[in-house]
């Protein structure tokens, strides 16, 4: 039977205080205490493409066996240009493969889950959001940033679908026109009441009928909200347990739009035992309504998932002003430094694909080096080799380590120091690379790295971003990043 196999999470490491979000606005709009948690946030290279590779990744094995690729947000950095080309052609899927990017609700992800199961067809189905809100709102402490990859087969699978339903209804929440960067939503207790609890249980309870499953054997109740309260109000309503509630991710990661059900489906799945059912629901001008039961072979397979691996890995930030510069909601004075022309050759940039987009070294044929970028002949002096008896060598997954370093003040950077270094690869490779997320204790020598698609450059005149792969710490020490 066709079903879930795995499960992959990545969530930012920048994790903003929410106390300072209202310290920052005390001065106009004072509350009676201070907000409690942290919430995820985007560093100024990361959007929902990147934040898609990184989920994925984590489910793309064997590549050639996927043939289907859904990428599911209500942020995607491109309007006429398929943002699911550059994400498969990071991954290195197949190029036969369907790729379909689905957006224009917060349900999106589910609907491309329910479409992906009944095709049948070997398929990765990826939700990556990363919402804004205006200063000052309560969206702006409640939103988070996130991504989660499903991988969809017929063997191995953790979790089957008994049933599934959906209701379009136009129900105006919230909404943003495309040329806007924040969400405006309507009144809460509107949305909760005429929403929420009218159109979401007739659409739970038909899929529950549907499976033949009685409310009370819901072990796992999964209905992300950015309202606090309404998951429960619902479960009630159903006659769902309270204890198979799933924890709110308010105070780790906050609500991160499209792809909040998919993480929450993984939190769960993580801690579930095999045999429970887990019904799933999704909200936004309709209801998605999914419901799973989990198979024996989770057991073995949850420590896989890396939620909580993911929500750990983090790097605690008090600097408002931080965040809302990486979102491009203040501008900052820069300097001349940073009027540099980054205008892209589209020209140059395909034909560099092969060696960009899967970040192939060459290997040469003749002495075994291993050189990044391609050029025309073997860096080895005494070798020479033409590169026609190069063979690609991906070192996206290649272990490597700090060969040299400089943190670089004086070049403009969106998030300075620009830290780059030699980064030495195990299998011999030496590339002059930029290192991110390098956290308050710096970088030494030696220091293990790991491969991270992020933006390379964005050209701000025509709004194009160009992606490539960047170094960061595999492992960021837990301390408190002063501003």
């Amino acid at each position: 039977m066709t079903g879930i196999v795995s499960v992959g999470v990545y969530i930012p490491r920048m994790r903003m205080e929410r106390a300072a979000i209202a310290r920052a606005h005390a001065w106009m709009s004072p509350r009676a205490g201070a907000p409690q948690g942290f919430r995820s946030f985007p560093s100024w290279d990361e959007d929902a493409i990147t934040m898609a590779v990184e989920a994925s990744r984590r489910v793309a094995a064997n590549p050639e066996a996927v043939h289907a690729f859904y990428l599911a947000s209500t942020t995607l950095p491109f309007a006429d240009l398929q943002n699911s080309a550059i994400v498969t052609d990071a991954l290195r899927l197949p190029r036969r493969i369907t790729a379909i990017d689905i957006a224009g609700s917060r349900r999106c992800a589910t609907s491309a889950l329910i479409t992906a199961l009944k095709s049948q067809d070997a398929a990765i189905v990826v939700a990556s959001d990363a919402p804004a809100g205006k200063p000052a709102s309560s969206q702006e402490l409640a939103f988070g940033a996130g991504a989660a990859a499903v991988r969809i087969g017929r063997q191995d699978v953790i979790a089957v679908c008994l049933a599934s339903e959906s209701r379009s209804d136009f129900f105006p929440d919230s909404f943003r026109a495309s040329n806007e960067q924040f969400d405006y939503s309507w009144e809460e207790r509107w949305i909760r009441d005429q929403g929420y609890l009218r159109l979401v249980p007739e659409c739970a309870a038909a899929a529950l009928q549907a499976a033949g499953v009685e409310p009370a054997a819901v072990a796992h109740f999964i209905m992300p909200a950015p309202q606090v309260g309404v998951a429960a109000a619902v479960a009630k309503r159903l006659g769902v347990s309270p204890q198979a509630c799933a924890p709110s991710q308010s105070e780790t990661t906050g609500f991160a739009g499209a792809a909040a059900p998919f993480l929450s489906l993984a939190e769960v799945l993580e801690r579930a035992e095999p045999e429970q059912v887990v019904l799933l629901l999704a909200f936004g001008q309709g209801v998605d309504a999914l419901v799973l039961r989990t198979t024996p072979l989770l057991a073995e397979r949850r420590a896989r998932i890396g939620f909580t691996k993911a929500v750990d890995d983090r790097i605690d930030d008090s600097s408002y002003l931080r965040m809302l510069s990486f979102q491009g909601s203040i501008e900052l004075e820069w300097g001349m430094r940073a009027e540099k022309e980054v205008k892209t050759a589209l020209t140059e940039q395909y034909r560099s694909l092969p060696q960009l987009g899967a970040f192939n070294a060459g290997k040469c044929g003749k002495c075994g080096t291993i050189q990044f970028p391609q050029l025309s002949y073997c860096v080895n002096p005494t070798c020479n080799a033409p590169a026609s008896g190069f063979t690609n060598v991906s070192l996206v997954d290649e272990p490597a380590r700090v060969f040299t370093f400089t943190a670089d003040w004086l070049s403009y950077h969106a998030a300075p120091p620009l830290y780059v270094g030699f980064v030495q690869f195990a299998n011999g490779a030496r590339v002059l690379m930029e290192i991110v997320d390098v956290g308050p204790n710096g970088l030494e020598s030696g220091l293990p790295l790991k491969m991270v698609y992020r933006i390379k450059d964005h050209d701000k005149l025509r709004d194009y971003k160009r992606y490539f792969w960047k170094a960061t710490p595999v492992t960021v020490a837990p301390q408190r990043r002063q501003q």
